[in-house]
């Protein structure tokens, strides 16, 4: 059998062939670069709005367009758009627990460039009447304390109780008198603003700006109401909003309560479910404002 000679005797085709083979096989077992500077941009960081209950969350979904429904343990995110731009509503659950692993795990996996905590709430101040909007100038947890030292059959007194804040040092806040103080989180300045700048379009009551109070319990006692009224500053009493502020503090995520009251014993204001809805109506507008406000910078 006669054997092939030099390269040059090959035909080009037959070449250019086994080189494409060659480079095809090499592609195949590269993996795939990791996107660059140079990759289309990541889209605009969503605006997160929280509501606990289906009536605090599901209407406010509703009004969103392209929706998508994520669950993760017991929370939904719906995840749409609000005038072009990526809103996602979160149904938390009840209570001081669910909404902080509610609002870690919103910011872990969307990273939001705001957070707005929003629902009803009960009235601590007799000048505030149901559908009553409160914007969170300051949220609070009223559910913090650390009690006064009484020996057995000397009963108990909540009015003698300090607060304690849990975040004032790594030590043990009950041995730490740095710790008994009232920790507050500010309302973040651009959402208070865009808050105010659609308060005229709410029909329904006035819009104010207030302290918010939040823990896992239901105050009926007028006298506790009282308390917590002038030690706290309190304007209203819910169960969510000071535990997302933390966790949105802990992130560095711009954060907002927005409280409506449905129900003020103070005033003797019965309780009305529709408030619900009222809030989320009002909360539409300042997200949509919030949302102008991100896109003119």
């Amino acid at each position: 059998m006669k054997k092939f000679g030099p390269l040059q005797r090959v035909s080009p085709a037959l070449i250019f062939v086994f080189s494409f083979m060659i480079l095809l096989i090499a592609g195949c077992g590269t993996k795939p670069q990791q996107e660059t500077s140079q990759s289309p941009r990541n889209p605009e960081k969503p605006v997160i709005i929280q509501g606990a209950m289906p009536i605090e969350a599901e209407k406010l979904a509703n009004r969103l367009e392209n929706v998508q429904t994520e669950k993760s343990g017991n929370f939904v995110f719906y995840k749409g758009t609000l005038n072009q731009y990526p809103v996602i509503v979160v149904k938390t659950g009840k209570g001081m627990e669910n909404t902080a692993a509610a609002t870690a795990l919103a910011i872990e996996k969307y990273q939001p460039v705001a957070i707005i905590n929003q629902g009803t709430s009960g009235g601590h101040d007799p000048g505030l009447h149901v559908f009553d909007i409160v914007l969170g100038k300051r949220v609070t947890h009223i559910g913090s304390f650390k009690t006064t030292d009484k020996e057995e059959g000397e009963g108990t007194d909540p009015s003698t109780w300090k607060p304690m804040d849990l975040m004032a040092s790594e030590g043990s806040a009950g041995e730490d008198k740095n710790a008994e103080k009232i920790r507050y989180y500010e309302g973040d300045p651009e959402l208070l603003k865009a808050a105010l700048a659609v308060k005229n379009q709410y029909k329904n009551g006035k819009v104010v700006e207030g302290t918010i109070g939040s823990a896992d319990l239901w105050n009926n006692e007028m006298d506790r109401i009282q308390w917590y009224h002038e030690k706290y500053g309190t304007s209203v009493e819910e169960m969510e909003g000071a535990s997302a502020a933390q966790i949105a503090d802990a992130y560095d995520v711009p954060f907002l309560g927005i409280r409506i009251l449905s129900n003020n014993k103070t005033n003797a204001g019965k309780y009305n479910p529709d408030t619900a809805e009222a809030c989320q109506e009002y909360v539409y507008h300042v997200v949509s404002k919030y949302i102008s406000m991100l896109k003119n910078k």
